[in-house]
């Protein structure tokens, strides 16, 4: 059975203070309330260490929002999967539409940080998803595919259904437009269907699928009522405890 899961990536935003209080904060509203989904926060890196030593782990996963493509050595500013994995955190995001945007980051390289993710013990959040154009002219279901086999399907079965997949419209983030709950459900549903032509419909059923455009308390309960939207993973709605915690709510 596959599990609903609302993941907050905080991107560039909050200082180690701030973003203690905040961690803090959601850690007090959670403490005696069972969600009906897993619930993880993905602070920047200088912030994992301290969180994971201050929040209920058990309660909220904690997930970087990167690693390298490196196992270790000389590649300065560069962050290892064992690194990420030895400061508590249990997650990484990784493909994001920024980081393919603004870093140029390839299907290749991302196989590379998949791969060490995994090696690591690390649960990979991995991002898939089409510009404006690309949905404009109708290619949105071949650019994600590729994206996909360029990147996963090299994996055994047993590694693949360690993957947690996020679809980000990358036309709605941060823009203000949402992908419709159809729009959502139809890309969610063929995402699944290539997991079953590739895998077989268990590893398919079992993987979660969350959405990643621009969700916000007002259109969550809405998105995750599709059969195959599995939850969230949410950007700037994810900085206010209280937005977090009703995009929570929404299941």
């Amino acid at each position: 059975m596959r599990k609903n899961i609302v993941a907050g990536n905080w991107k560039m935003n909050k200082t180690l203070p701030e973003g203690l209080a905040l961690a803090t904060e959601l850690n007090k509203m959670l403490s005696n309330y069972q969600p009906k989904c897993e619930v993880i926060i993905a602070p920047p890196f200088i912030h994992l260490a301290s969180i994971t030593a201050t929040i209920d782990t058990k309660k909220i996963g904690v997930s970087a929002q990167n690693c390298a493509d490196k196992e270790s050595g000389a590649y300065t500013g560069e962050v290892s999967a064992a690194m990420v994995k030895s400061t508590g955190a249990n997650y990484v995001i990784l493909g994001h539409s920024e980081r393919r945007t603004y870093y140029g980051e390839t299907p290749v390289l991302l196989k590379e940080k998949v791969n060490l993710a995994l090696k690591n013990e690390l649960t990979p959040i991995f991002c898939i998803g089409e510009v404006l154009a690309e949905r404009e002219s109708g290619i949105y279901f071949d650019v994600v595919k590729s994206q996909i086999e360029g990147s996963l399907f090299h994996l055994s079965a047993e590694d693949f259904s360690k993957i947690i997949l996020a679809y980000e419209p990358v036309w709605a983030i941060g823009t203000g437009k949402t992908a419709t709950p159809q729009q959502a459900q139809e890309m969610h549903a063929f995402i699944r269907q290539i997991i079953t032509e590739k895998y077989g419909k268990n590893i398919a059923e079992n993987t979660s699928i969350l959405y990643g455009g621009s969700c916000n308390p007002g259109n969550a309960k809405e998105l995750f009522a599709n059969e195959d939207v599995d939850g969230g993973l949410i950007g700037g709605a994810s900085l206010k405890a209280a937005d977090f915690k009703a995009i929570i709510d929404a299941f």
